[in-house]
């Protein structure tokens, strides 16, 4: 089988669209659909090729969104796993041992946080915690997992001035960079050693699947979470490693919709008596702005708000007939999340976490005005 790949010259929307391509072959479709076996027939004698010998350590189907993702990073080893925090996992449990030290996000995903404090320190790992906007306690660590732009709080770590700081001290940095995606934010350029993301999030884009990847440019790295994926069996499914193969051909376009549909509801939420600490890294004036600048290719889909109270989100979310209440983000449609109510980021009642959508923006901006209208007017 041959592949195409696109070049470092070619803009995002043609990598997008031709990520994991391979060539044309007569009477073939365009991009061939999963392969959903487990077996395949070895090779007649010994030693002879590995690939697709058993479907846990390898399957054509994701060995293809590998190559894609490896092109969406501007070149890399990725291995792919069966959701974000399967990819989280590997590089935890794939690089630490007993004695060694790692600094989490204290204000990042907060699934990543009990499981440090709970399973990692079980296994003699000293886990440390620091906000997004540090200061980080490098000294005598072995691992930095970074998350930037912060989920749910949309803070922005300097990623660079981090990373130097970081190999300075001997430790090395994993970024998650599930909201900001390759096509917002490549943190191996800015001296990452590693990225994890959910891909369940913008990457596959529409609210329907589950899977994840770890990036590398490192080898020995790569060998090292793709062991851990083999023993753990932490596979993704060839299906959905299909789907998401399908969905990344209109990655550009729908994260360009979705950041200027942020940028617009985040204006809206800035001029609003009744909403506070609205947060998003392309909006003029907001702290994280001047960073987010400086590394950042583009600002995403998502932005935070502080509305007054849990009752004032459910009306809102009454009125709204574009925006759904769900707790993912990323999605083609609409989403708000009340982070509160479920007990594991420190934010107010009313703070909520806005993905927005690939609706038409006067239609978005129609329809949220509109609630928060109907919102205060209920109240």
């Amino acid at each position: 089988m041959s592949t195409r790949s696109t070049s470092a010259a070619h803009g995002d929307g043609t990598v997008a669209s031709h990520a994991g391509e391979r060539d044309a072959v007569l009477g073939e479709p365009a991009r061939p659909g999963p392969v959903l076996s487990s077996v395949f027939h070895l090779p007649p004698a010994p030693g002879g090729p590995a690939l697709d010998g058993y479907g846990r350590p390898d399957n054509p189907t994701y060995r293809d969104l590998e190559r894609a993702f490896s092109e969406l990073e501007g070149g890399t080893k990725v291995t792919a796993f069966a959701s974000g925090m399967a990819a989280i996992s590997a590089v935890l449990f794939g690089l630490l041992k007993a004695g060694d030290t790692v600094v989490i996000p204290s204000d990042g995903y907060y699934a990543t946080r009990p499981l440090a404090a709970d399973r990692l320190a079980a296994f003699g790992v000293t886990v440390r915690t620091a906000p997004t906007l540090g200061p980080y306690p490098v000294e005598g660590a072995t691992l930095l997992l970074l998350e930037t732009p912060s989920n749910p709080g949309m803070d922005v770590c300097d990623l660079p001035a981090v990373c130097a700081a970081a190999r300075a001290a001997g430790a090395l940095v994993a970024v998650d960079n599930t909201t900001a995606t390759p096509l917002g934010q490549r943190p191996l350029d800015l001296g990452a050693d590693l990225v994890v993301a959910s891909d369940t999030k913008a990457l596959a884009g529409h609210g329907d699947l589950l899977l994840g990847h770890v990036s590398t440019r490192d080898d020995e790295l790569a060998a090292k979470v793709r062991q851990w994926r083999t023993w753990t069996g932490s596979i993704p499914g060839p299906f959905e490693a299909w789907l998401a193969l399908r969905s990344l051909a209109t990655l550009d376009v729908r994260l360009a919709r979705q950041a200027a549909n942020a940028l617009a509801v985040a204006e809206l939420l800035s001029a609003r008596p009744e909403v506070t600490a609205v947060r998003y890294p392309g909006l003029p004036g907001d702290p994280a702005h001047e960073v987010a600048v400086r590394q950042m290719r583009r600002f995403g889909g998502v932005l935070s708000a502080e509305l007054p109270d849990a009752a004032f989100v459910e009306r809102m979310l009454a009125a709204s007939r574009l925006a759904s209440a769900v707790t993912s983000f990323g999605d083609v449609r609409t989403g708000i999340d009340r982070r509160a109510q479920w007990g594991g980021d420190d934010v107010p009642d009313g703070f909520v976490r806005i993905s927005c959508g690939i609706e038409d923006t006067e239609d978005l901006l129609a329809d949220l005005k509109a609630a928060l209208d109907a919102a205060v007017t209920a109240g």
